[in-house]
């Protein structure tokens, strides 16, 4: 069992209550052994602390990883000509090695900008699977499903195969969901069953909610109804841990029906600003109860998987929407990026703050820049003044991932060159 002493750094444990204090942290494995004001024990590996920032790696409650392949390639249009001109036509041409190699890209990036974990949603969830495992990330994946024609039940056989084949895998770095992509690609028959099934063998269930203006008037010709009433009286939210992603346009009655789920939602900031769909009542669901982490959404759309950028687009919003400067706080915009996202995956009890017996994943911040100085108030640095690029050390599971900046559990100079080949074919022409 590897043992790794982090001597002398600033600790935001992001447990409720408790301030920031300069200390140590000893890893023992796969988990956190102890953290203490001086720890005095012999270690495999003692990095220096001194002049850095450690906290927990932030946790990505929606992603498409791959979807880094189609970075900066459709920018500044409109929702439906991105999405028809652009992006389908562009993933259409996607193969399970393109997607490998977009899903190293994106987990490149998310681990050089201090994300140790994330939710992803797609196709050819095997070959996400595997990245993950070469990667040495955490993730909650799922198969993206859609119900608009028949295929024969090949989407659902994918869906089955991805939890049974990778649930626990990579020392239980992987864990698996089911996946309805929307209400408006979901219709009701096969929606249910789903739902059944997810209740049945307690399977939670990741699904996009209230995205876009036209979702709501799509549904509301279809069924009378709003997207989440749709989804409430199908029976998702009784006894189903769900993660919604977006939830952008919800009424005040849409926020009541989800008091009390299991689960929540993942707010995704950056990305629903990029294409004009609206500000969250991020403020309201968390007085009513909701949960809400963060996430960032495909790079196809968002063009970052920084999820710092993701804190401060959130905080700013909330205060600008309210016109209230006190509104969604740096400490609460850093939770909903670490323990309240945890929540959304499901995993809160192994990761999301730092303490003794849980999983070592934990990010260092060399604060020794000028943007980062002098340090008042650690939460409101790390909200509002740190960046990726800021992130010196990257630990998954006791695992280091990245130290110094330098990636240590893949080839850059691998997946730049695979990742550039297969985004130049992806796109040719569009």
């Amino acid at each position: 069992m590897q043992r790794i002493l982090i001597k002398g750094c600033s600790i935001l444990t992001m447990k409720t209550g408790e301030k920031p204090f300069v200390g140590d942290i000893l890893l023992a494995g796969q988990r956190i052994a102890r953290i203490a004001p001086s720890i005095d024990e012999t270690a495999d590996q003692i990095l220096d602390g001194k002049g850095m920032l450690a906290m927990p790696g932030l946790i990505n409650a929606h992603n498409h990883a791959s979807m880094s392949l189609l970075r900066a390639f459709s920018d500044d249009l409109k929702l439906m000509d991105w999405l028809d001109k652009k992006m389908l036509p562009a993933e259409a041409r996607m193969t399970k090695e393109d997607i490998y190699w977009g899903t190293m890209l994106g987990s490149a990036e998310m681990i050089a900008s201090g994300t140790t974990a994330f939710a992803d949603m797609y196709v050819h969830m095997d070959a996400v699977a595997e990245a993950i495992l070469d990667s040495g990330m955490r993730a909650s994946l799922t198969r993206g499903l859609v119900f608009l024609e028949d295929d024969g039940g090949r989407r659902m056989t994918e869906a089955m195969d991805l939890i049974d084949n990778y649930s626990g895998a990579g020392d239980g770095r992987i864990t698996t969901m089911l996946g309805p992509h929307a209400p408006y690609t979901c219709p009701p028959e096969p929606l249910a069953k789903v739902v059944q099934l997810a209740r049945e063998r307690r399977i939670p269930i990741h699904i996009h909610l209230a995205e876009t203006r036209e979702e709501i008037e799509n549904i509301k010709t279809k069924y009378n109804q709003t997207p989440t009433e749709y989804l409430h009286e199908i029976g998702l939210f009784q006894d189903n841990h769900v993660l919604l992603a977006h939830a952008v346009h919800l009424t005040s009655s849409d926020i009541q029906l989800l008091h009390g789920m299991k689960g929540g939602v993942s707010h995704n900031p950056v990305s629903n600003l990029k294409l004009a769909c609206g500000i969250a009542p991020v403020t309201e669901m968390i007085a009513n109860g909701i949960t809400v982490g963060l996430g960032t959404d495909g790079a196809g759309s968002a063009t970052t998987l920084d999820m710092f950028a993701e804190i401060k687009a959130a905080t700013w919003l909330q205060k600008l929407g309210h016109g209230d400067p006190t509104v969604l706080p740096a400490e609460q915009a850093l939770r909903m990026a670490t323990i309240e996202s945890a929540k959304l995956l499901g995993i809160d009890h192994e990761v999301g703050t730092l303490e003794a017996g849980k999983r070592a994943d934990l990010i260092l911040l060399d604060l020794n820049k000028p943007h980062l100085q002098p340090i008042h108030d650690l939460h409101a640095l790390a909200a509002y003044s740190v960046t990726g690029a800021d992130v010196d050390t990257t630990i998954v599971n006791g695992q280091i991932l990245m130290r110094h900046r330098q990636l240590l559990t893949m080839s850059w100079e691998e997946v730049h060159t695979q990742s550039a080949k297969r985004a130049a074919r992806l796109v040719e022409g569009l």
